[in-house]
C-alpha cells in the first residue's frame, strides 16, 4: 500500500535465532533504499492488527513522512507472531527485543540507529531494553511506564494490593487468548492459536507469588542501576493516570539523561489524550528522534528537565474534557522546598500554628470507603477519574485549612509523617490531599497509600508492634496543582481505599496521634511559564466503521439486605471494521467488585471477557473468566479460557491456585 512520502507493509517477518517468526508492520519513508533512515521500534503483545491499529496509524505515517521508519512488532505468542508468551517483561521478551534491534540495524534501509517508544507495556520494555545496552538503541520515549516494577505498576503500591492487578490479569488472559488473523498467516492460524491457548500462563499466579519487592520485581526495574542507564530518555505521563509518578522519578534518577513531561491526561498518547489540553506529540517526538537517531543539531538535549501542567482547580464532572491550568518548565529539577501543614488544637490544618492536634483518634473506615476514588488505570476522562471527594469523607478523618488568602502552587511528591498505633498485625493507610472549592465541591489533588507492614521498605515487611505508637512516613503520588485564593486544602486519612486497594485480612483500624501529623507539600518554586503546542488535528485517530455501537457503564450499588457494596464496570468496544484489511473485532469486559463494609474477608473480584474476530466465512471468539477471593491466610484465584470456532467450542482450560498472603 503506497501513500505520499512512504509505504506500509505487513509482509516482512523477523526470524529469531530459535526459529520463531515475529510479525511486523513497517512504515517506510520513500527513498530509504538510496539514503538509509533512522528507525523507531514499538514492541507489544497487544496486536498490531485488531489491536493498536488506530493509534499506530495516527503516528507512524507522520514519522515516515518526516524520514523516520516505524517498525511495529508483535511479541511472540501475540497477534500474528509465532510461539507462546511466557510472562510480563521476561528475560526472553527482552532478549527477543535485542535480536529485533540487530535485525533492523542490518537492513539496507536502516542507518543503524534505532529508537524505542511506547505507552504502558511498550513504555516499560523500551526502558528495560535500553538498560541492557544494545548498541543499536540510541534513545527512548517512554509514556505511562515505571522505573520500579513493584511500586509503580498495576500490581502493588507501597505494599498495598491493587485491585487492578486482578483486572489486568483478566485482561491479559483475554488478550493472549486472541487468535492470529487468517488473512496474514493462512491455514496455520488454528494450529498457532491452539498452541498459544494451551501454553499461555495465567499471569496472576506468578505476580501473586511475589507480594514483596524481591528479585522478580527488581528484574526490569531500571531504578536498580540509574547510573548505568545508557541513552537519553523522554519520559511522559498524565496526572489522571496511575503512572503519574514516573517522569519525576526518572529525572531524579537519570539526571541529565532524563527529560520529563507531566500533562493532565489519562493513560493515552498525548496527541489524543483527555482531558485536554493535548500536546503536539508528533513534533516533540520527531525532534527527539532527529537529534538522537539522525544527529540533527536541534537542541533537544537542552530541553528543560521538567515540563508540567499545573492543574488549576478542575472540578469533578461526569466527563472532564479540558482541565484548567497552565504549563511550567524547570530547567533543572531539584528537590523542592516545602510547606509543612500541621493540625492545630481546633482541628484546622495550618502552616503556621502550633501542632497541638486534637488528641488520639481511633479510625476504622468502612471497607467501602474509596468509591469516589476513580480507578488506578484510567483510559477515559469519565468515572474512571476521581469524583467529588465528599462521598468518601464520611469514612475518613479529615482536617482542612481556612480559606486561603493567597494561592498555593505545588509540584512534586508530598510526604506525610504521623504517629499511629495498631492493635493488629498491620493495616492500610490511605491519604488524600483535597482541593475544597468555595461551594464545598472537592477535587482530589493527589493521594497515597501504604501497607504499614511495609513501613520500613517493600523487601522486608514486618508486623506492626501492637499497641505501640509507631512513626510512619509515606511519600504520596506526585502532583502539579494550584490551590486558588478562597479555596481550602483538606487532608483526609482512611484505613480503606476500596476498590483501588484491597483490605488487610484483619482491618483492625488505627489510632492516629493528630498532634504528630506533618504534611510536607512541595512548592513549585522557581520556574518559567511556557507554551506547549497542541496538535493541529483535533481528532488525529482514524475513524473505523462501527457495525455495533460502543457502550460503557459504571455503577456503585449498596445492597441493604445483604450489606454488600458492588462496584461494577462494563465496557463494550463495539464491533469495529478496519477499512483496509477488513478485520472485524469486538471486545466486551465485565467486572464486579464486592465487599461487606464490615468484613475484610468478604472481598471478591469477578472479571469476564468476550473477544471475537471475524471475516466473511471465518468467525472465532474466546470467553475468559477470572475470580479472586480470600481467607485470612490465603488468596484464591481461579480462571478459565474457552475458545470457539463459529459456535463450536474447540478448547477449554482452567486455572486454580491458592497462594498464602504475605503481609498483605
Amino acid at each position: 500500500m503506497a501513500q505520499q512520502g512512504f509505504s506500509t507493509s505487513e509482509d516482512q517477518w523477523i526470524t529469531l535465532k530459535d526459529g520463531t517468526r515475529l510479525a511486523t508492520r513497517i512504515w517506510m519513508p520513500d527513498g530509504a533504499s538510496d539514503k538509509p533512515v533512522p528507525t523507531v521500534l514499538e514492541y507489544l503483545p497487544y496486536r498490531k492488527r485488531g489491536g493498536t491499529d488506530p493509534r499506530d496509524e495516527s503516528t507512524y505515517p507522520v514519522f515516515a513522512a518526516a524520514g523516520i521508519a516505524g517498525v511495529r512488532v508483535d511479541i511472540r505468542g501475540s497477534g500474528e507472531s509465532e510461539g507462546v508468551i511466557d510472562g510480563e517483561y521476561t528475560p526472553r521478551e527482552l532478549s527477543d527485543a535485542c535480536e529485533i534491534l540487530e535485525w533492523i540495524a542490518a537492513q539496507p534501509w536502516s542507518n543503524g540507529n534505532v529508537g524505542m517508544m511506547g505507552i504502558s507495556w511498550g513504555g516499560f520494555n523500551c526502558l528495560q531494553v535500553a538498560a541492557l545496552k544494545p548498541p543499536q538503541l540510541k534513545a527512548v520515549i517512554s509514556i505511562a511506564s515505571t522505573v520500579d516494577r513493584y511500586n509503580d505498576d498495576i500490581h502493588y503500591k507501597n505494599g498495598t494490593h491493587l485491585s487492578a492487578q486482578l483486572s489486568w490479569a483478566g485482561t491479559m488472559l483475554a488478550y493472549q487468548s486472541r487468535m492470529p488473523d487468517i488473512d496474514l498467516v493462512g491455514d496455520k492460524w488454528k494450529d498457532m492459536w491452539l498452541e498459544r491457548l494451551e501454553g499461555q500462563p495465567f499471569f496472576m499466579e506468578e505476580w501473586l507469588a511475589h507480594q514483596r519487592r524481591d528479585d522478580f520485581w527488581k528484574h526490569g526495574s531500571i531504578c536498580e542501576d540509574f547510573d548505568g542507564f545508557p541513552v537519553p530518555a523522554l519520559v511522559i505521563a498524565g496526572w489522571a493516570d496511575g503512572y503519574r509518578n514516573t517522569p519525576l522519578k526518572a529525572v531524579e534518577g537519570l539526571g541529565d539523561k532524563g527529560k520529563a513531561i507531566n500533562g493532565p491526561w489519562v493513560h493515552k498518547y498525548p496527541h489524543f489524550a483527555w482531558p485536554k489540553p493535548r500536546m503536539d506529540f508528533h513534533a516533540e517526538a520527531i525532534a527527539w528522534w532527529k537529534r538522537w537517531l539522525d544527529d540533527e543539531a536541534n537542541g533537544a538535549e537542552d530541553l528543560p528537565q521538567m515540563r508540567a501542567y499545573i492543574l488549576d482547580g478542575p472540578r469533578p464532572a461526569l466527563r472532564r474534557d479540558r482541565d484548567p491550568g497552565y504549563w511550567v518548565a524547570k530547567q533543572a529539577w531539584e528537590a523542592p522546598q516545602t510547606d509543612t501543614l500541621t493540625v492545630a488544637a481546633d482541628g484546622t490544618l495550618n502552616a503556621t500554628g502550633a501542632s497541638e492536634g486534637t488528641g488520639d483518634i481511633y479510625l476504622r473506615s468502612p471497607l467501602d470507603t474509596g468509591i469516589s476514588g476513580g480507578e488506578w488505570f484510567t483510559l477515559k476522562p469519565d468515572a474512571e477519574i476521581a469524583g467529588d471527594q465528599r462521598i468518601d469523607d464520611g469514612g475518613s478523618l479529615v482536617f482542612e485549612t481556612a480559606p486561603l488568602a493567597d494561592e498555593s502552587v505545588y509540584l512534586g511528591a508530598p510526604e506525610l509523617s504521623v504517629d499511629v498505633t495498631c492493635d493488629g498485625d498491620w493495616e492500610n493507610l490511605a491519604v488524600r490531599v483535597i482541593d475544597v472549592h468555595p461551594d464545598g465541591t472537592e477535587t482530589r489533588a493527589c493521594y497515597g497509600v501504604l501497607n504499614l507492614a511495609h513501613r520500613d521498605g517493600n523487601e522486608t515487611p514486618a508486623n506492626m508492634p501492637q499497641g505501640e505508637k509507631t512513626r510512619i512516613t509515606m511519600r504520596l503520588d506526585a502532583m502539579g496543582y494550584r490551590f486558588a485564593p478562597g479555596h481550602r486544602i483538606k487532608l483526609a486519612l482512611s484505613t480503606s481505599y476500596w476498590p483501588i486497594i484491597l483490605p488487610s485480612p484483619q482491618a483492625p483500624g488505627l489510632t492516629i496521634d493528630t498532634a504528630s501529623i506533618r504534611l510536607s507539600m512541595p512548592l513549585l518554586g522557581q520556574h518559567e511559564r511556557i507554551a506547549v503546542e497542541e496538535p493541529e488535528n483535533p481528532d488525529p485517530l482514524p475513524q473505523y466503521e462501527m457495525r455495533l455501537p460502543e457502550e460503557t457503564r459504571r455503577s456503585v450499588e449498596r445492597d441493604l439486605v445483604t450489606g454488600l457494596t458492588h462496584y461494577r464496570i462494563y465496557e463494550d468496544a463495539g464491533l469495529e471494521v478496519h477499512p483496509e484489511n477488513g478485520l472485524r473485532t469486538q471486545e466486551i469486559r465485565n467486572e464486579d467488585w464486592s465487599i461487606d463494609p464490615n468484613d475484610p474477608l468478604s472481598m471478591k473480584g469477578d472479571i469476564d471477557w468476550k473477544i471475537r474476530l471475524e471475516r466473511d466465512g471465518w468467525s472465532v471468539s474466546t470467553k475468559t473468566t477470572t475470580t479472586m477471593h480470600c481467607t485470612a491466610e490465603d488468596w484464591t484465584i481461579t480462571a478459565s479460557v474457552t475458545a470457539f470456532e463459529g459456535d463450536r467450542e474447540i478448547f477449554t482450560k482452567t486455572f486454580e491456585k491458592r497462594i498464602p498472603r504475605d503481609f498483605m
